[in-house]
């Protein structure tokens, strides 16, 4: 029959140990304290929104875009997009990660069937093997590798250590905020998504746009060749004149097959953010200048940036991490209090199992173990993790500064292209009349073809100008909704 030993002075003197550290435990705090700084107002901000309305940022995309074909497609893309599911994946795996860091504090509990422990030794083995031997058998121990000892031993063994300084629940925060880090991560690439969708589909239609002017314009000079023809076969101009006129004409045409090209390739990029196969997109009824937009929307103040912006939330919870490692760190140098407890059967055959008590074994093994010269890598890796926490809070500055770096950006974008809008309109309408006025001076014999030529150009660059800058428009007001941290909600 094993008899279970328990030293209750030792576990006396482990109790006030552990009562003295967790009293002194009670006193280590790692705080710390970060400022962002942000300015009170954005460059560039008057003149373009009303004071008194709602911030853009706050707008549930679906009401933000007003295109009932734009909105599906956004739908379909939330759901099937690769990069999106693939961040779903990264959420559910720091999830996991998270739920078991809060169960680091309790015990670890092993168990053990059949473990069999052979132990042989030698002649010399502790300088005199002789005494054990004969006490035991009373004969000569064999010189080389004689059976010292046979264990076979089934039970379980439990160990657990104290979170005496809070180490265990530094660690669970730094869980904590990877999970929330990550759903950060989803909100950005959603933003990202939702925006690059959106200025895909609105180029779609700049290009339907653009191939519409190179069509009609192709017409107008096709027309124009065909009246240079019959001038010039009746002597009236030379095949200068005519040469010259067929290559405006193939200017034009030159641009339908290469828009033509683009709006496949566009195509297929739609297809691809929304998860789908390449396949014709419908567009037919969309037209540029359909699309006006009278937002009563703001873009509020600086600070809000910080709450809207999921990278920047990101960062935040990065350096949070960053505290929190440094709180790890720190209290790996202090002491540790760990208890060990095993029990069970020391017995080979399993007949034996039940001989209550006879086959029993039992141990207790408590300790307080304190690092004393670790070549100075914990004292090392507590100021590497400081440093690293300080280059985090530059991160977070950094990525604040670039936020509102990108809003003024937009900002003076939506600031400027109205007023490049009515200049363009008022090109075209200046083109469109030149090239009506010129064919009927030409035909009357007031005009050049050059001035024929000239004027058909001209309105072709300026109508393919003119759509340029209403898509622009349309994706200026997309990249200040991005910039500002909508397009999440």
């Amino acid at each position: 029959m094993k008899k279970i030993k328990i030293n209750i002075v030792s576990i006396a003197l482990l109790s006030l140990g552990t009562i003295t550290l967790w009293s002194c435990g009670s006193l280590q705090k790692n705080t710390y304290e970060y400022n962002i700084e942000v300015p009170d107002t954005y460059s560039h901000q008057d003149s373009i929104f009303n004071n008194d309305t709602v911030n853009i940022a706050m707008v549930q995309w679906e009401k933000f875009f007003n295109d009932e074909q734009l909105t599906k497609l956004i739908h379909k893309g939330l759901v099937h997009n690769f990069d999106l599911k693939n961040a779903l994946k990264t959420i559910e795996i720091a999830e996991l990660r998270s739920q078991q860091a809060k169960l680091n504090w309790l015990p670890s509990v092993d168990a053990t069937i059949g473990n069999l422990a052979y132990q042989y030794r030698s002649e010399n083995f502790y300088s005199n093997p002789n005494a054990s031997w004969h006490e035991n058998s009373g004969k000569e121990p064999p010189k080389n590798l004689y059976n010292y000892t046979n264990q076979h031993i089934s039970g379980l063994f439990l160990s657990w250590e104290i979170d005496v300084w809070g180490k265990f629940k530094d660690q669970k925060n730094i869980a904590l905020n990877d999970y929330l880090q990550t759903q950060e991560a989803r909100k950005a690439i959603q933003t990202q998504l939702i925006s690059q969708i959106a200025e895909g589909y609105y180029n779609l239609i700049l290009l339907h746009a653009q191939l519409d002017v190179a069509q009609t314009n192709f017409d107008l000079s096709k027309n124009t060749l065909e009246i240079m023809q019959l001038q010039y076969e009746a002597g009236q101009i030379t095949a200068l004149a005519k040469q010259q006129t067929k290559a405006q004409m193939l200017t034009a045409k030159a641009l339908i097959p290469s828009l033509k090209q683009q709006i496949a390739l566009q195509e297929n990029q739609l297809n691809y953010l929304v998860g789908s196969f390449p396949k014709t997109v419908d567009i037919s009824s969309k037209k540029l200048e359909n699309y006006f937009y009278q937002d009563q929307l703001s873009e509020g103040i600086p600070l809000q940036i910080l709450s809207n912006r999921p990278d920047i939330r990101a960062a935040e919870l990065d350096l949070l991490s960053a505290n929190a490692e440094v709180g790890v760190t720190q209290k790996q140098r202090y002491p540790s209090i760990k208890i060990d407890l095993g029990g069970g059967v020391n017995s080979m055959l399993p007949e034996n199992w039940f001989n209550v008590p006879g086959s029993l074994f039992g141990s207790v093994i408590g300790g307080i173990t304190a690092p004393v010269f670790k070549k100075k890598k914990l004292k090392t890796n507590y100021e590497i993790a400081v440093k690293q926490r300080e280059m985090k809070e530059i991160s977070l500055q950094q990525k604040v500064h670039n936020a509102i770096m990108e809003v003024t950006d937009a900002l003076v974008v939506l600031k400027t292209i109205d007023e490049q809008l009515a200049i363009a309109e008022e090109q075209v309408i200046n083109s469109s009349l030149a090239v009506r006025q010129s064919n009927l001076l030409f035909n009357s014999g007031f005009a050049t073809y050059l001035e024929v030529i000239n004027a058909q150009l001209s309105a072709l660059e300026n109508e393919l100008n003119l759509n340029t800058l209403r898509k622009n428009k349309l994706t200026a007001r997309i990249r200040l909704y991005k910039t500002l941290g909508g397009g999440w909600r």
